[in-house]
């Protein structure tokens, strides 16, 4: 159902030939990165957040991890990620296939600095079995994000 979700929204915004989706997992930013042939940096990592009560997604280059100091400053927030048995329910989203393709509503969207360094990229598309080859440049315009942030070292 997620991967339908991701399709359906990647076909509005006529991106919906830049799926891949390969037989080989892409749980993980390792397992996506040897079954796409890319190096784990390119793959955009959706790393999903509470902040209060609303739910938020930042995108990241797969090996970014979040600085707790930079992410305080940014959100005024101590960094609290969703559960892996509740993603789903307040993302759109399976966990291993969370992207930022048709998710719910009130979830917000950051893209992290980390993803600049790539000219390609590759966000999983709703489930552990796909990912969408896209230029950075490309993700800013397609996803409705509230911006960029800094918030990985």
């Amino acid at each position: 159902m997620s991967l339908e979700k991701a399709k359906k929204y990647l076909e509005t915004k006529g991106c919906l030939d830049r799926l891949i989706e390969p037989e080989a997992s892409t749980a993980t930013v390792e397992l996506a990165a040897a079954a796409i042939g890319v190096e784990p940096g390119r793959i955009c990592k959706s790393l999903s957040f509470m902040i209060d009560e609303r739910p938020i997604l930042i995108l990241a280059e797969g090996m970014a991890r979040v600085d707790n100091r930079k992410y305080k400053d940014t959100f005024g927030k101590k960094a609290k990620m969703i559960p892996r048995e509740n993603v789903e329910e307040m993302i759109g989203h399976e966990a291993g296939g969370v992207c930022p393709f048709g998710v719910k509503d009130n979830v917000e969207i950051y893209l992290d600095e980390s993803l600049r360094k790539w000219d390609v990229i590759y966000p999983a598309a709703g489930n552990a079995n796909s990912a969408v080859r896209l230029t950075t440049e490309e993700l800013e315009k397609l996803v409705d994000a509230r911006g960029w942030v800094d918030v990985c070292k």
